[in-house]
């Protein structure tokens, strides 16, 4: 199974955001009552596709999605009855799914610069991923750009000096951040004081970036910490840290939100890469009925 790579180099961005304001454009439409994604018959106990994602770029390595693997990953999910939700939305079962949509809770980790660039004059680069997303939205608005962000919060993409404009533009679009920590580190090698520090510094700056808390935890590499009952929570510096979830890395689909089966500590990804348990041989297992997946009624 692959692993998430850390970054090489971490700059500490001085870029502070007092606040988010309010968005400029309007939120994505409602589904729940579009056309219906599919003939399926309901399964609201079915698996739930958590797709990972990390570099929209070219380059050949698990971590890297070309610009033209994404459009047909965007595509595929879409013609199959696909509809993209948040990991908020999944783990409140209210995922806003047309008649017979089945959930692709869309992650981007690590705050790569290609998830999300502007350009000078402040639009978006239709390169980036986002860029990507919403020229493919302009085609199918029933697949509006909704994903969960999570940040390493000192590099969040680059362009410091735009953070705040990306910020705006994620809330408007109905994206949400998660904690990643602050440095990336392998949690198993950490103490657990250097474990909290990296969970709780990091769910702080988020916290003054305006992100209500709590937020989900996706752990780097997916490694956990030693001490697995730090992911449930734990007090630092007087103050309690709770964890919403915690996602791993690869590589199944995971349970339904109303399956008690789920596991909110411990929740499957599925990597977007074109290797062994990747998204397309999990596509390629839905499309041969392999997969009881999810659909919406």
């Amino acid at each position: 199974m692959a692993v998430a790579a850390s970054p090489s180099v971490l700059s500490h961005s001085k870029a502070t955001v007092k606040s988010i304001p309010s968005p400029g454009v309007s939120p994505a439409p409602a589904l729940a009552n579009g056309p219906r994604a599919s003939n399926r018959p309901p399964n609201t106990m079915g698996s739930v596709f958590v797709v990972e994602y990390h570099h929209i770029r070219a380059g050949k390595n698990s971590m890297i999605r070309s610009p033209k693997e994404f459009r047909a990953d965007l595509e595929r999910l879409y013609k199959l009855g696909f509809r993209p939700c948040t990991v908020s939305q999944y783990l409140n079962n209210q995922m806003d799914m047309p008649p017979g949509a089945t959930p692709a809770v869309f992650t981007f980790d690590d705050s790569n610069p290609s998830q999300l660039q502007l350009r000078p004059d402040g639009a978006v680069d239709p390169n980036c991923a986002v860029g990507i997303w919403q020229e493919f939205a302009k085609l199918h608005p029933d697949f509006p750009v909704r994903a969960t962000f999570y940040v390493l919060p000192d590099v969040m993409w680059g362009q410091p000096k735009m953070l705040e404009k990306k910020l705006a533009l994620l809330k408007s679009l109905g994206c949400e951040l998660g904690n990643h920590t602050v440095t990336h580190p392998i949690l198993r090698k950490l103490s657990d004081d250097k474990v909290k520090e990296e969970i709780a510094v990091a769910t702080d700056r988020l916290e003054k970036l305006g992100v209500p808390l709590p937020v989900s935890l996706a752990l780097p590499f997916g490694v956990s910490p030693k001490n697995k009952q730090l992911l449930r929570g734990f007090d630092y510096k007087g103050k309690r840290y709770v964890q919403k979830a915690v996602f791993l890395v690869g590589a199944e689909p995971a349970c339904s939100p109303m399956d008690p089966k789920l596991d909110r500590y411990r929740i499957p990804r599925i990597q977007a890469y074109n290797g062994p348990m990747g998204l397309p041989e999990w596509l390629d297992k839905f499309e041969r009925g392999q997969v009881k997946a999810y659909v919406a009624p």
